[in-house]
């Protein structure tokens, strides 16, 4: 068995080539793995139009952390593709449970809490009764 990462030895790998963590890596830690492609990033523009939010209410999003966010070379914030979903996850709680951003915060992470075990559930092969929150 090899222990070098996999795409070690130059294949794969380009310049700035990240570590992508997988299913299996969170049991083993030891295994990295490197993306061969790069991961598409979506820009502060790209998110508010696909949107359809300003882009300072996105800022301040992310500076409540209920988006997550990175910055590139050139100091401006970039997203996960998955950006636009979660933002219109959040106005749908905003506008259709009137929660204010702090205690939507909690919710999301409640609603994370629940997939991770009803993921574990389905994993162990027990099904709840009731469907899923989202």
């Amino acid at each position: 068995m090899n222990d070098r990462p996999a795409g070690a030895g130059g294949i794969g790998r380009g310049v700035g080539a990240r570590p992508v963590r997988t299913g299996a890596d969170i049991t083993a830690s030891t295994a990295v793995r490197y993306a061969l492609v790069p991961v598409p990033r979506l820009s502060l523009a790209a998110v508010a139009r696909r949107s359809g939010l300003h882009p300072d209410l996105i800022r301040r999003f992310v500076a409540l952390g209920l988006v997550d966010a990175e910055r590139d070379s050139a100091g401006r914030l970039v997203f996960d593709p998955t950006a636009p979903a979660v933002l219109a996850r959040i106005q749908r709680l905003r506008t259709g449970l009137c929660l204010n951003y702090a205690s939507i915060g909690l919710v999301l992470d409640l609603l994370d809490r629940i997939s991770l075990l009803e993921a574990a559930l389905r994993g162990r092969g027990t099904r709840s009764e009731t469907p899923p929150w989202t």
